[in-house]
């Protein structure tokens, strides 16, 4: 049985993630609050911010703006894309 959440951003009951994203509180809540295609929307989100602004996944000053940018993203309906982003031009 899929598991279900009332997803914050969404504002609707959703299909949950299978398991916490990351150990911790944070973690727990967004397994608890946020929906398995939020946390799709989100990945893809950081995955711009990391390209974007040529992030190094180990600097703590990089980790710490992700995780105020998730928090935004997730649970302040913050949607802004990184200044200068221009979306790839569809290939065909």
């Amino acid at each position: 049985m899929t598991r279900r959440v009332l997803c914050v951003k969404l504002g609707v009951e959703a299909e949950g993630l299978d398991s916490a994203p990351f150990p911790g509180e944070k973690g727990l809540e967004i397994f608890e609050k946020i929906s398995k295609q939020v946390w799709k929307e989100w990945l893809g989100r950081q995955t711009i911010l990391i390209n974007e602004n040529k992030l190094a996944s180990f600097d703590p000053k990089a980790r710490a703006y992700l995780a105020e940018e998730r928090t935004k993203f997730l649970f302040e309906d913050h949607n802004d894309m990184p200044e200068g982003y221009v979306p790839p031009t569809p290939q065909g």
